[in-house]
């Protein structure tokens, strides 16, 4: 008797502990974002998006600059005024003056520069379309990141509730086992087993709360905002099949892939670079002329003069510069070369990966949905098998537990299917699926 007294106080004491686990407070209601807003608001905030944006403007200038050295001389205006203590020659005044004032304008045009100037226009288009490239790379993947935060917190309000459930589910076969325990249709036993998974649960569930709260910062921190956002729901019904092959898959992404794109004109760039520099070792032709005027007032205009001429310089050695900037740029041009065929390569083995992540992601979630229906089944069976007697407590908890997991591993393998297809979609620059939303 004694012993069955000291049973019941465990128990006892085990669900006063368990009951007193903190649960936090009801939460304030906070700001709910679609993911076609998640995603416009991310790329205000997003730096390497900012800086690609930043890099088309740079090479919008650049690529102006390089046209105009065709059409447009170079001009530079100049002047002084200068206060002696003794008097000297003014070549304006043509007399003796203690002030001088001078003013020279000058403009000069390149005619030919061994067809540097070619070479930099080439450069500068090349950086242009690597800009272009890096900005569309870029921008699909804040998409792929704001996806993966906006899912991180779906997911973890679905989990929050498979956590619920299972607390709801262990509360009440809890309640079972000890009515059992009490008419002696069972052992004491079984109430403290189940009592042990009630337990787990509601620490489950704690942790479910934390990682949700974390995510929603971490969307909040996304989007721009001070403090926590919740996302709103998206369809995550079945998959559907990609309309593209794995080989036309691949063959996209080296053609039109932002990331091959980039590589492909950051190559052209370092071709350019170094015809510019082969470039220095030819002659360099230009016209000038300047118009300049003296006097001894601040604004001179007693005597003006104007020049015009052409001159031509050949490089003949300049200490051995110019064939250390021609190896420097050969390297570069090597250098991005082995690049691009690297990353040819290398995303050739992306585009495979993707989309094998994508299709096994998809067989998952049908597998999973399968899985979350036998459990059920499974649960329902031993729950009526251990209320009548002809099951075991531990058959019933593994059942529970058993569930849990399944409707957790069907949330993950859901979102794990939009998660790959937004990563192969950042592969090839563009959305895949009409209905998806566009960054």
């Amino acid at each position: 008797m004694i012993a069955g007294i000291r049973s019941s106080a465990v128990v006892w004491i085990a669900v006063a502990l368990a009951t007193v686990i903190a649960r936090p407070a009801a939460a304030q209601p906070i700001e709910v974002v679609s993911l076609e807003d998640a995603i416009r608001r991310a790329t205000s905030f997003d730096p390497e998006y900012i800086r690609a944006l930043g890099r088309i403007d740079n090479a919008k200038w650049a690529r102006a600059a390089a046209i105009t050295q065709f059409v447009l001389p170079s001009i530079q205006a100049t002047g002084s005024f200068t206060r002696f203590t003794t008097e000297l020659f003014n070549i304006g005044t043509a007399e003796a003056a203690s002030q001088i004032a001078e003013a020279q304008l000058q403009g000069s045009l390149t005619l030919f520069r061994g067809g540097g100037r070619i070479a930099e226009l080439n450069r500068a288009n090349a950086e242009r379309d690597a800009s272009n490239a890096g900005e569309v790379q870029a921008l699909y993947q804040t998409a792929l990141d704001t996806e993966t935060d906006y899912y991180a917190v779906l997911a973890g309000r679905e989990l929050l509730n498979v956590a619920r459930e299972r607390v709801r589910r262990a509360e009440e076969q809890f309640e079972v086992a000890r009515a059992r325990v009490t008419s002696g249709a069972a052992v004491q036993t079984d109430s403290l087993q189940l009592l042990l998974e009630l337990t787990r649960a509601r620490v489950d569930l704690l942790g479910q709360e934390a990682d949700l709260q974390v995510a929603r910062y971490q969307l909040g921190r996304r989007v721009g905002a001070e403090g926590p956002v919740d996302a709103a729901p998206v369809d995550v019904s079945a998959a559907a099949a990609l309309p593209l092959t794995e080989t036309e898959a691949v063959a996209e992404a080296l053609t039109a892939g932002p990331d091959y794109q980039i590589a492909l004109a950051e190559e052209r760039s370092a071709q350019s670079a170094l015809s510019a520099r082969r470039a220095d070792f030819l002659p360099t032709v230009d016209l000038f002329g300047s118009i300049s005027a003296f006097d001894d007032r601040i604004f001179p205009t007693e005597t003006v003069r104007s020049s015009a001429g052409i001159s031509v310089s050949v490089p003949i050695w300049t200490g051995g510069q110019r064939e250390v900037q021609v190896s420097q740029a050969r390297v570069e041009r090597d250098v991005a070369r082995a690049r691009r065929e690297d990353l040819q390569r290398g995303v050739r083995r992306d585009v495979v990966q993707a989309y094998s992540a994508y299709g096994t992601a998809r067989a998952s979630a049908r597998l999973a949905e399968d899985g979350v229906t036998v459990a059920r089944e499974t649960l329902r069976v031993q729950d009526s098998r251990y209320r009548s007697g002809a099951t075991t407590i531990l058959d019933l908890i593994t059942a529970q537990v058993d569930l849990a997991d399944a409707e957790a591993q069907l949330v993950q393998a859901r979102y794990s299917t939009r998660l790959a297809l937004a990563g192969l979609e950042a592969l090839l620059g563009r959305r895949i699926f009409n209905d998806r939303v566009e960054p």
